[in-house]
């Protein structure tokens, strides 16, 4: 131990000892007062508990007294009634000597009662507290009882609280386990209050650790319901907290006079020591004052020159340190986060901010003739007009190829830093003193190349290259130039994909060719991120789309087939498929060449996607054969749609593009599925939507045909009895079926809906559809007149259906309110 600290611990043990003796002495003495206070109070509450239940059971008992003494059930009736209206009772049971309940009072409560004669803890949950006497006649026979009950609720044991004077926990006796059922403890302290009841035994007081005493208090003779009595420690909230408090006063004085003497007697030694122990833990800034010209002086002063000179070298490397762990850092991050571009490039920016010690930047991308910023960081304050967008917004920051800065970065290729002329025109860039960009392409592209026309201070001027490509001139201040005034061709679009940008280096300077190769470094990574992500959307793109027609194609038909089977289950909606075929197509390969059939092909895929929602589905299966999704669409709708179809393609001709003007007529059959009208799975509702197909085929081809309904599973029609006859005693029995056991069951096919007009049916043609003549075997009904009577042929147009009929067919209104779905990008 140094000097200073023996000095400091031998004035802490002559000051603290007796401060520290003296708050531990009135800590225990007000501990022992509090608890000897609390466990009389809870010995008085719990004997005003005791007291309480006895007088409401004595006051059940003589409610029950009162009842019983009626001559009659109608007299105890209305006693009953008296005493419940009166108070004195919540309900009233008279059950005879076998047990079974005579009368008992409108809104009684459910047995069993807590008798109060009761000495053990219920077994259960206490839910009423009864009192039960004997009836008797009056030759003294036993009639039964006469029980007069009262709740116990929250509000009884909110009675007893509030009596007492302290909290009262009812505990369930349920599973042998202590919980609660009705308490008046505050949410936070009821775990603490049965865990400290659990080992309180008797009149033993138990407390808790937040400072409150607990005692049970029952079951016992006279009071047979469980109950935990609490109540708060009666010391003044701030006592220990004041003795904690004066302890501490006292120990930070004695601290400090402590301090000061051993500082005023080994000073100079210990600052020279302090100042080498943190020299060690890496406070290379630390400095120890000269006071004197002697040895120890000299000693400092030396001590002072070599801790500057060590710290300037520190600093060099931790800054090359750092700036290698912000590198490495960003290249992880846009490894690790190929495909969630806005992440890749908002770490990019924020670890180029970083590395240059810029005060904002931004990352825009070129999207046509326009940059499009993509993220921003401290922009707040330099947008350039109208209200400022949120944080998140970068899309606000909109900046033309060509104009302004970045513009001229963009179409130029050519990295830019300087200071913001304060007089240039606005170009919607954020407002800025200084300013470095550089623009990025993809991993082999022009930029960053010198072009030609370009002088080494940035400012292009008109030009043009070996290979005879004119290229734009950039002014000063960034407004593109044409590169001919005399009206020679635009110059071609920019290759950058985007440009980083940032603004404003801390420390008011301009930022440096340091700064500018920093930047290309974090650019040169935002542009292979940029590439990852465009090549993984193309190519998540051509795995689910028809590369000639651009619909979806059949391995996303599978996909989305089985989706809205699930979705149209799950809400109880209907979902309907058209197969479509263009007929005769293969003459169209034949006569016109494959080429004029792909020309077919995309025209028909054009018509459809114009005939259709934005919520249906439209996919090429392969070749001439299409198929299309209605989500929530039943029969009605799904033929109407056939029918727009059917218009689109046959209204126009397919004209071809050539100098003979040939154009080719095409028509389309459709075949039409509905689930779950027609199937149970995706898989089936295509192929029933392929053997209509093949049924308007048949028919004549450029028509639509709707899939036959699936087959009901049959029925068997019970036996029931014609009429009942009560028996002579009044007893129910089973009875003999009114047909024999062997009479065949009849098979019958669903009925139609309720709304079809009765009186339009001819009651032969349905009693022979459903059940047939009763001499008549189910086996010789025939199934297609069944349908017929029910719903009609598949093949009726429904715009020429009897609008009854047209009712039984099954579905609803053609389409309804649809789910929120991602875009198709057709």
């Amino acid at each position: 131990m140094t000097l200073r600290g023996r000095l400091t611990a031998a004035f802490l043990v002559v000051v603290l000892g007796p401060v520290l003796l003296g708050a531990f002495f009135v800590g225990a003495t007000m501990a022992a007062v509090d608890r000897g206070r609390s466990a009389e109070r809870l010995g008085l509450a719990a004997a005003t508990v005791r007291t309480s239940v006895d007088a409401l059971c004595q006051q059940l008992r003589a409610a029950a007294d009162a009842v019983a003494l009626a001559p009659d059930a109608a007299g105890r009736a209305g006693a009953a009634r008296q005493v419940v209206s009166r108070g004195l009772a919540a309900a009233v049971v008279v059950a005879d000597v076998t047990g079974q309940v005579r009368y008992a009072t409108p809104g009684a409560p459910a047995q069993p009662w807590l008798d109060c004669s009761a000495a053990r803890p219920a077994r259960g949950p206490v839910r009423v507290l009864g009192a039960r006497v004997g009836l008797r006649d009056r030759a003294g026979r036993d009639l039964g009882t006469v029980a007069a009950a009262q709740p116990v609720d929250p509000a009884f044991v909110a009675r007893l609280a509030a009596v007492t004077g302290v909290a009262v926990t009812l505990l369930d006796g349920a599973g042998g386990a202590d919980r609660v059922a009705h308490t008046t403890e505050a949410a936070g302290v009821r775990d603490a209050v049965l865990a400290a009841a659990g080992t309180a035994a008797g009149d033993r007081v138990a407390e808790t650790a937040d400072g409150r005493y607990v005692r049970r208090a029952g079951p016992a003779p006279g009071q047979p319901l469980p109950l935990v009595l609490s109540v708060r420690s009666e010391q003044p909230p701030g006592l220990y907290a004041a003795l904690t408090g004066a302890v501490v006063l006292a120990a930070l004085l004695a601290v400090l006079a402590a301090w000061r003497l051993a500082r005023v007697t080994t000073r100079p030694l210990m600052e020279l020591a302090g100042a080498v122990d943190r020299v060690t833990h890496g406070e290379l800034d630390t400095r120890v004052p000269v006071r004197s010209r002697d040895e120890i002086g000299r000693l400092a002063s030396a001590f002072n020159r070599m801790t500057q000179e060590t710290g300037s070298y520190v600093q060099a490397l931790t800054s090359s340190r750092d700036q290698l762990r912000g590198h490495l850092a960003v290249l992880g991050d846009t490894l690790a986060s190929t495909h969630d571009l806005q992440r890749i490039l908002r770490v990019i920016l924020h670890s180029a901010i970083a590395a240059t010690g810029a005060r904002a930047g931004a990352v825009l991308l070129v999207d046509g003739a326009v940059l499009v910023g993509q993220c921003a960081e401290g922009l707040d304050g330099r947008w350039p007009t109208g209200p400022a967008p949120g944080p998140a917004d970068a899309s606000a920051l909109r900046v033309p190829v060509g104009s302004g800065v970045v513009g001229a970065v963009a179409a130029t290729g050519e990295a830019r830093r300087g200071r913001a002329e304060p007089f240039a025109p606005p170009t919607g860039e954020p407002r800025c003193e200084t300013y470095v960009a550089v623009p990025f392409a993809a991993p082999g592209g022009p930029v960053g190349a010198a072009r030609p026309g370009v002088d080494p201070g940035g400012t292009a001027w008109p030009g043009v290259d070996p290979g005879g490509t004119a290229w734009p001139g950039v002014d000063p201040v960034g407004a593109a130039r044409s590169a001919d005034p005399g009206g020679a061709e635009p110059a071609p679009p920019a290759a950058a994909l985007g440009v980083l940008a940032l603004y404003d280096r801390l420390g008011a300077d301009e930022f440096d060719d340091d700064d500018l190769v920093t930047l290309r470094t974090f650019a040169g990574h935002a542009a292979v991120a940029v590439d990852n992500v465009r090549a993984h959307e193309e190519a998540q793109r051509l795995s689910l789309t028809d590369p000639l027609t651009g619909l979806w194609n059949y391995r996303y038909l599978r996909e989305s087939i089985r989706r809205e089977v699930e979705r149209a289950s799950r809400f109880g909606r209907m979902l309907s498929v058209l197969a479509l075929d263009l007929d005769r197509f293969k003459a169209v390969n034949d006569t016109w060449g494959h080429a004029a059939g792909d020309a077919v092909l995309v025209e028909f895929a054009r018509r459809v996607r114009g005939e259709i929602r934005e919520v249906d589905l439209a996919f090429r299966q392969g070749g001439e054969e299409f198929v299309v999704l209605l989500p929530e669409t039943d029969a009605r709708g799904a033929t109407i749609v056939a029918e727009r179809l059917g218009a689109a393609v046959r209204g126009a001709p397919v004209a071809l593009d050539g100098p003979d003007g040939v154009a080719i007529a095409v028509t389309v059959s459709v075949g039409i599925a509905v689930y779950p009208d027609h199937a149970t799975t995706g898989q089936q509702v295509l192929d029933a939507a392929d053997e209509a197909l093949y049924a308007a085929k048949a028919a004549g081809r450029d028509a639509w045909r709707l899939a036959d309904p699936r087959p009901w599973p049959p029925t068997q029609e019970l036996p029931v009895l014609a009429g009942a006859v009560t028996p002579a005693d009044g007893l129910p029995r089973a009875g003999a079926p009114a047909v024999p056991p062997d009479d065949p069951p009849r098979v019958v096919a669903p009925a139609g809906p309720a709304e079809v007009d009765p009186a339009r049916i001819d009651p032969a043609v349905a009693r022979a559809a459903l059940v047939g003549p009763a001499e008549v075997a189910p086996a010789r009904i025939d199934p297609a007149v069944a349908r017929a009577a029910l719903v009609g042929p598949a093949e009726v147009d429904p715009a020429r259906a009897d609008p009854d009929v047209a009712r039984v067919a099954p579905g609803g209104a053609s389409s309804g309110p649809h789910p929120p779905r991602q875009s198709r990008g057709r």
